[in-house]
């Protein structure tokens, strides 16, 4: 059995509702709205964050309609997140396929994505958990002012470790915080377990950032999905470059660095600073740094998880986000 089979085995059933569902949340007889809709409902994924919903709430009680009705309203905001970051980022490309903007143009996918996330309030408003629809606004604005915080560390010429863990900490620390917390919540769970479960989704996320930005080190776009500098492109350094000029005082690589940071880096440049990275050790402490957070969130594991499929499962997630390849 595969990785993410594995996974997902003790949650099947819950989650082909979940997909059933959300697909139909993405769903309008509008022409250029039905098209743009459908365009977003072909990417699929593997659905890690739903499954997280999903599996935590199965861990303490049970998957219930309030649970799916927040699991759609999460992915609905965090789908509408990514439609607005792609005309942010001038994105060509989501997950192989062209991005909403590029597909249609900036001013459809600006209201696409408004759609998407008046649709995620909606479907979270049937949750009738005030507590639910707190922690899912509360994620939204978290989710933003990250996005803001990004935008204006382009501009900042300082390279910092403790820059970097503050974006992804109201980013992609906040998504998987909010899946846990939301999953124990929805399963009745008390506050100490959805405080303990919104820690462990935490570091899951962190986890999950430091693997993604890993990938900006490879040389085949065919396996992690996305070209090689790419971050770089569009003016972000990452941990394995961050550790690497911080190890050494290098003046051309920060010369490069600076580049990046405003958006005057060339091809030749980049796979030079790419280079100097994998020599100077970055990738090994970024990996390191994700062992650091597996173990955390381990704690977890062993503490509040099920013996048996669900444990197994929550056990793989973990293993799955350190080993994934995209």
């Amino acid at each position: 059995m595969d990785s993410l089979s594995l996974i997902r085995k003790p949650i099947e059933s819950e989650l082909c509702r979940f997909i059933e569902i959300f697909e139909e949340s993405l769903s309008h007889n509008n022409g250029l709205l039905q098209q743009a809709l459908k365009h977003i409902k072909n990417r699929g994924g593997k659905r890690m964050r739903p499954i997280l919903i999903l599996l935590i709430a199965k861990n303490f009680g049970k998957v219930t309609l309030t649970t799916q009705n927040a699991a759609v309203g999460l992915e609905l905001l965090h789908t509408a997140s990514l439609v607005h970051d792609d005309v942010v980022d001038e994105s060509g490309e989501r997950r192989g396929q062209a991005s909403v903007n590029a597909a249609y143009d900036n001013k459809a996918a600006v209201l696409v994505g408004d759609f998407i996330l008046s649709t995620a309030l909606l479907y979270v408003s049937y949750t009738k958990s005030d507590t639910i629809v707190r922690m899912l606004a509360q994620l939204g604005r978290t989710l933003s002012d990250g996005e803001i915080l990004q935008l204006t560390n382009i501009s900042n010429r300082n390279i910092e470790e403790s820059t970097y863990y503050e974006i992804i900490n109201r980013k992609t620390a906040a998504l998987f915080a909010a899946c846990a917390e939301i999953g124990a919540e929805s399963a009745g769970a008390n506050p100490e377990i959805v405080e303990a479960a919104r820690n462990f989704g935490h570091n899951l996320g962190i986890m999950f950032q430091i693997r993604d930005d890993i990938f900006d080190y490879y040389d085949s776009e065919s396996e992690t999905g996305k070209p090689a500098g790419n971050d770089m492109l569009e003016g972000k350094l990452t941990l394995p470059a961050i550790f690497a000029l911080k190890s050494e005082q290098n003046e051309l690589m920060n010369n490069i660095a600076g580049k990046v940071k405003n958006n005057t880096v060339s091809a030749k440049e980049i796979e030079q600073l790419v280079t100097f990275t994998k020599e100077k050790g970055g990738i090994e402490y970024a990996r390191n740094q994700m062992y650091l957070y597996h173990k955390r969130a381990m704690e977890f594991i062993e503490k509040y998880a099920q013996k048996g499929p669900i444990g197994d499962s929550l056990k793989a997630y973990l293993d799955f986000i350190i080993d994934r390849r995209n």
